[in-house]
């Protein structure tokens, strides 16, 4: 059996990086002032956190029954037998039900896993699917190794500013107010479903101290049986220029030498709650 790999641009990766990788990835729409955008095709980051901020009616959508379907038409004319299909988390967009659902039509030649995963951790789940494709995993196995270890990878994001959880409703104009003039600056976490509060804290420097905490504590914790080798540190953010994604780099190669560590940009499904300047990090078990 020929099998492929398919996500989405939530994972990071790129139409253009899939070719590489020998993967497919469907960019997500989004929706500026009326007009649909496609992320990572025709819509770069300085784009699209440059509309967020200048006053254009900004929105994320998930893809159109068309444009899964169409990609998985495509796939499948190129010769493959099936299709595993690793969209963003379930508990996060609509995308995964809906392509659960659109797969019942193919006959058991598309396999959508559900792993609750996003961004890195999702980036992660993609590579180790291509790895069991190549090894000869058919898709159905490849489905159930990962939902079997979905929940192994935690994400932690501080936001630099509360506006566009404002805009978002899950934070009060009266919190973001007075958030903003004490400075205090939520830390995010996805833990596989939702997107939830973890800590408040005062200024960006001490966010992500707090972040390099999270994850001491998770390697001593969830992942105290797991060899350093095996630990992917992902750091991510939200519209950052090239200095400030190579300090935070930096800062976690010299934090957890003995893993593997890269940096990818958060997709816009999450930096358009979070806005620009918000700094974030994941951890995971690459296989």
């Amino acid at each position: 059996m020929k099998t492929a790999i398919m996500t989405d641009s939530n994972s990071g990766i790129t139409k253009s990086e899939a070719e590489k990788l020998g993967i497919f990835s469907l960019p997500m729409p989004v929706i500026i002032d009326e007009v649909i955008y496609y992320e990572g095709v025709d819509l770069t980051q300085e784009m699209f956190y440059s509309s967020l901020t200048g006053g254009k009616e900004v929105s994320t959508s998930q893809p159109s029954p068309g444009e899964v379907m169409g990609m998985w038409d495509e796939i499948l004319a190129k010769g493959y037998d099936e299709i595993v299909h690793i969209p963003m988390s379930s508990g996060l967009s609509n995308s995964c039900e809906s392509a659960i659902s659109l797969a019942s039509d193919y006959d058991g030649k598309v396999e959508v896993v559900d792993n609750h995963r996003i961004s890195v951790t999702l980036k992660e789940s993609v590579l180790e699917a291509k790895g069991l494709s190549d090894r000869g995993m058919s898709a159905k196995e490849i489905k159930k190794e990962l939902e079997a270890r979905a929940y192994e990878a935690s994400i932690y994001i501080a936001v630099d500013t509360l506006e566009f959880l404002k805009k978002g409703g899950r934070v009060t104009p009266a919190a973001a107010a007075l958030g903003a003039v004490l400075n205090i600056k939520p830390v995010l976490t996805i833990q596989g479903e939702r997107l939830d509060a973890f800590a408040k804290v005062r200024g960006m420097k001490k966010c992500k101290h707090k972040m390099l905490e999270a994850l001491k504590n998770d390697l001593a914790t969830r992942f105290k049986d797991v060899d350093m080798s095996q630990i992917v540190i992902g750091g991510a953010g939200a519209g950052l220029n090239a200095d400030e994604e190579k300090e935070w780099t930096d800062t976690l190669k010299e934090t957890f030498p003995k893993a593997i560590v890269y940096y990818n940009p958060l997709s816009f499904s999450i930096g358009s709650h979070t806005g620009p300047g918000a700094v974030g990090t994941a951890i995971s078990i690459r296989r």
